[in-house]
C-alpha cells in the first residue's frame, strides 16, 4: 500500500531531503526508512510496494530522491526508473537491489538511474550513495566503475561476458519471472503483454542462451535466479 507523508512545508523549514522508498518487502522498507530517518538531513516521506504505487506517490508529492528495488510485482524496477526519468529527468533515482550489479547496474543507468548499490553493502555506503546522488553526483561501486572504464577504452580485461548480458531488458525480465516459477500465462498477465509476445521472448532466450528445449530454459532460469 502506498504511504505518503504530506509534510513538505515542515520538511523545507528543516532543510531535510525528502525520500520515497519503493520495495515490495515491508520489513526492508521499514529498515531502510529507520536508517535514513536517523540522519539529521534525511527524511523518508513516502513508501510504496509497487511501481504503480510509486507513480501515484509522485503525483501526490514532491521528493528529492527515489530509492527503488528492481524486483517488483507487475511493472519492473527498470521500467519504473524509465518512467520516473521520462517524468522528471532531474529527479535522482538510486537502485538498491539484491541483483548482481554486473548484470543490472548498466541497465538501470541506461534507464535513467543515477546510482546502483547492492543490498548487502554496509549502511555507511548506503548513506554515502544517497548523499552523492542528492549532491548531483552518481554512485557506483569501485568494481563497476573499473568495468565500465575498461569497456570505454575497449578493454574487457579477463572477465568473461555473462550469458545474460546479451539479453534485452524485457528478455531479462521474462527470464527472472521464469526463475520465480511463473508460467507463460502468468508472465503475460504480470507484464501486461500478450501470450504470443511472451512466447516470442522465450524463443529468443533459447536462441541467445544456446538452449534447445523449454526444459533447458526453465532449468537455466531457475538456477540463474536462485544463484542471483
Amino acid at each position: 500500500m502506498v504511504s505518503v507523508d504530506n509534510r513538505e512545508g515542515c520538511n523545507k523549514l528543516r532543510m531535510k531531503s525528502s525520500i520515497l522508498i519503493v520495495d515490495d518487502h515491508p520489513m526492508l522498507r521499514h529498515g531502510l526508512a529507520q536508517l535514513l530517518n536517523g540522519e539529521a538531513d534525511l527524511e523518508v516521506l513516502g513508501e510504496a510496494g509497487t511501481a504503480d504505487e510509486a507513480l501515484e506517490a509522485l503525483r501526490k508529492s514532491r521528493f528529492d530522491l527515489i530509492i527503488t528495488d528492481l524486483s517488483l510485482s507487475g511493472v519492473s524496477g527498470i521500467e519504473l526508473v524509465r518512467n520516473i526519468h521520462a517524468r522528471d529527468a532531474n529527479l535522482p533515482v538510486l537502485v538498491i537491489s539484491m541483483y548482481d550489479e554486473t548484470v543490472y547496474a548498466e541497465r538501470a543507468l541506461r534507464a535513467g538511474a543515477r546510482g546502483y548499490i547492492m543490498k548487502q553493502e554496509a549502511t555507511e555506503k548506503v548513506l554515502s550513495a544517497v548523499r552523492r546522488l542528492l549532491a548531483g553526483d552518481v554512485y557506483l561501486s569501485d568494481a563497476l566503475q573499473a568495468k565500465m572504464l575498461r569497456r570505454a577504452v575497449g578493454r574487457r580485461g579477463d572477465a568473461p561476458v555473462l550469458p545474460v548480458e546479451v539479453l534485452s531488458d524485457r528478455e531479462l525480465e521474462v527470464l527472472r519471472l521464469m526463475g520465480r516459477g511463473r508460467g507463460t500465462r502468468e508472465i503475460s498477465q504480470e507484464l501486461h503483454r500478450s501470450i504470443k509476445t511472451v512466447e516470442a521472448h522465450r524463443a529468443s532466450l533459447k536462441d541467445k542462451l544456446g538452449l534447445k528445449t523449454a526444459a533447458e530454459l526453465a532449468h537455466f532460469a531457475a538456477k540463474w535466479f536462485n544463484e542471483g
